[in-house]
């Protein structure tokens, strides 16, 4: 049993993640050696920090020193109010502009995603009376949301616009961002996003020459921090790599990041079969000899990859073991036969390090035909996260109940 399962044994033994906060600490400082002296570092926590946890992650961020955070919508800001954290928060997503008040009341700057939603969000505005702190985001090459200005040649209308939206009288403009659509692709991304900074460029410069300027201008991503460093302006918004992991494999210049988290489940019957025993629903594995079997209390339901079928491994003993059939919605089967000694109780890892051996959530997400960011986003809430510091646990939360 390694350290971390030692410190859980008294209040859970079933399927839990554990997140580490040192080596998220670690991962904020290497992020922001790699960034130019004086860019703000905007942590973006969306989707509960990637599943590892918004309002722990947001805390240790504030208690670092970062200058914004990130997310996706007014309740996943909320959340991070309501739980006492007073950075600057910036919604990259839509919120109904009637949530005006709600925007103002808790200091939250709203993303700007065309001129109809600037007029409507405008309109809400100064009927609560108050006036929104907003980023007005520009689409470079993204295609998802934004100004259309994919080129230069043909973006006055866009110029426009802002400069329309910038006249709202309830907002207050007091930034500007484009995001990357390939800035992770390594040299086969390198012309595009050449091109979406140079169009970002030159909307900053045109709309600065019509006398408009914004405090905060934004667009390099997790890959671009250190793969365009050229490219991080006024302020940087990491994301995955906070996390510990990469944005793809194809980067050239890779930060020293550590995994921040661990998923581990319980080892709840070990027995042996014979051969020709056919293992899981379908019957898609049959064995073909003598076999110890361990199942272990993790499924799909916990976030545990039904395509990871047949094809999976986990680490029992500092060993590896492949899962055998399918992967059931709360329970799934490994082979142990050559691994000498694996009992009821025993701590499976499925993303992390036992021994020698070590999963990577990047190598969960390549037997899943996926990325790591859908992995961890999709760990279950009936998950419990664990959180240590030191080697000690300082926090467990468990959205079924009370911990």
């Amino acid at each position: 049993m390694n350290r971390v399962s030692s410190i859980l044994h008294e209040y859970l033994r079933r399927t839990w993640a554990t997140i580490d906060l040192d080596a998220a600490a670690h991962n904020f400082h290497v992020i922001r050696a790699a960034m130019g002296q004086g860019v703000k570092m905007c942590c973006v926590v969306k989707a509960d920090a990637y599943g590892h946890g918004a309002v722990q992650l947001g805390r240790l961020y504030e208690r670092l020193g970062a200058e914004w955070l990130a997310v996706s919508n007014l309740e996943e800001a909320e959340q991070l109010r309501d739980a006492g954290v007073h950075l600057p928060i910036l919604i990259l997503g839509y919120t109904p502009p009637r949530c005006a008040l709600d925007l103002s009341e808790n200091q939250i700057a709203q993303a700007v995603l065309s001129e109809r939603y600037a007029l409507e969000l405008n309109q809400a505005a100064a009927q609560a009376e108050v006036r929104v702190r907003v980023h007005l985001s520009l689409d470079t090459g993204m295609s998802r949301i934004g100004f259309l200005y994919q080129d230069p040649k043909t973006g006055t209308p866009a110029l426009d616009a802002i400069e329309r939206v910038c006249s709202m009288p309830h907002l207050l403009p007091e930034g500007i961002f484009t995001h990357f659509a390939v800035a992770d692709g390594g040299a086969d991304g390198e012309a595009f996003t050449r091109r979406q900074f140079e169009c970002f460029q030159s909307a900053i410069d045109r709309l600065s020459a019509r006398g408009i300027s914004f405090p905060i201008c934004h667009c390099a991503n997790s890959a671009a921090i250190s793969e365009y460093p050229e490219m991080q302006l006024s302020m940087c918004r990491p994301g995955i790599i906070l996390y510990g992991m990469q944005p793809s494999e194809e980067l050239r210049e890779k930060l020293d990041l550590k995994p921040v988290l661990s998923f581990s489940s319980t080892v709840s019957l070990v027995k042996t079969v014979p051969a020709g025993t056919v293992l899981s629903y379908g019957s898609t594995y049959r064995t073909e000899r003598e076999t110890r079997v361990a199942t272990v209390s993790v499924g799909y339901a916990d976030g545990y990859p039904r395509l990871l079928s047949n094809a999976g491994e986990v680490l029992l003993h500092g060993r590896r073991a492949p899962v055998l059939g399918r992967v059931c919605m709360d329970q799934m089967m490994v082979d142990v036969t050559d691994i000498p000694g694996v009992a009821e109780g025993d701590t499976a890892v499925l993303i992390g390090r036992d021994g020698d051996e070590e999963i990577l959530t990047a190598d969960i997400a390549r037997f899943a035909q996926t990325i790591p960011y859908e992995i961890t986003c999709n760990l279950n809430k009936r998950v419990p996260r664990v959180y240590v510091r030191g080697g000690r646990t300082v926090e467990v939360t468990n959205l079924l109940g009370d911990a």
